[in-house]
């Protein structure tokens, strides 16, 4: 983001310890960027109005959040039913925290087995992180229940790619035509795919752009000033309900709904 819009901070980079996803830096400010910076904050409204047009009913849903830092989403999605998460950067699981006790800290891999399937699986923003998400959506496709469902986002568009992609340690940036195949190898039926954040693109290509002239460290960002973050939030939740709506083919993220197959 430009430094009006996200108020970056400059970092080095350093180490990060195995299983960590996220710069030490990024891993200390991840819950006040969760909890109050807007893009954090549209991504899950627009995330929860998604889920409350495919599942009808309340509560009953045995819920996995991958990736899911300290459960911070936790309390939103118990309307649908238990939920339980599985996080492999432990710096983001507070020891003392209030949903330590359904957090396992582990890879998202062959070793994580669990007792019972799932009726949902989220998955938002991993697979970019991750070296094989095709092996990672075949295994979410074996935790699921016959007629479970798996809802994911993704950063959107390879063109958009920037210094916040480095700091984020993201390998790839996903469109349409390049997540299908991986969701289909994995067995899944696309129910419902969307992109967001269509007005951040040619912020992303002015910052891609000044990036290539005038190099500069990689950076994270703080949480705007309240003056332009509710304005921001606002800008991007009337878009989620408007542009987003009508499946416009571009955006900065791309949300996809899927099924098991024969399920929906």
């Amino acid at each position: 983001m430009l430094p009006l819009i996200a108020r970056e901070a400059r970092i080095s980079r350093t180490e990060i310890p195995p299983g960590a996803l996220l710069e030490p830096e990024y891993a200390r400010r991840y819950r006040d960027l969760y909890a109050k910076h807007w893009w954090w904050r549209a991504r899950e409204e627009a995330i929860l109005e998604v889920l409350r047009r495919h599942i009808r009913s309340k509560g009953g849903l045995r819920i996995l959040d991958v990736g899911c830092g300290d459960g911070l989403f936790f309390g939103r999605l118990l309307d649908f039913g238990e939920v339980e998460g599985i996080e492999p950067d432990e710096r983001l699981v507070d020891p003392r925290g209030p949903h330590r006790d359904r957090i396992r800290i582990a890879a998202f891999d062959d070793n994580f087995r669990p007792s019972e399937s799932y009726s949902l699986i989220l998955m938002l923003d991993v697979l970019e992180h991750l070296d094989n998400p095709g092996g990672a959506l075949q295994h979410a496709y074996s935790l699921l229940s016959p007629s479970g469902m798996l809802l994911l986002t993704v950063p959107a568009f390879q063109s958009l790619w920037t210094n916040h992609d480095v700091i984020n340690h993201h390998r790839v940036r996903y469109r349409r035509r390049t997540l299908r195949p991986l969701l289909r190898r994995a067995a899944f039926t696309i129910v419902e795919e969307r992109y967001w954040y269509q007005w951040t693109c040619p912020l992303k290509l002015a910052i891609r752009l000044a990036e290539a002239v005038l190099p500069r460290p990689a950076s994270i960002a703080r949480v705007p000033p309240a003056w332009i973050n509710r304005p921001l939030y606002w800008i991007s939740r009337i878009e989620q309900l408007t542009i987003g709506a009508i499946g416009v083919p571009f955006g900065s993220s791309l949300m996809v709904y899927c099924a098991k197959q024969g399920a929906s």
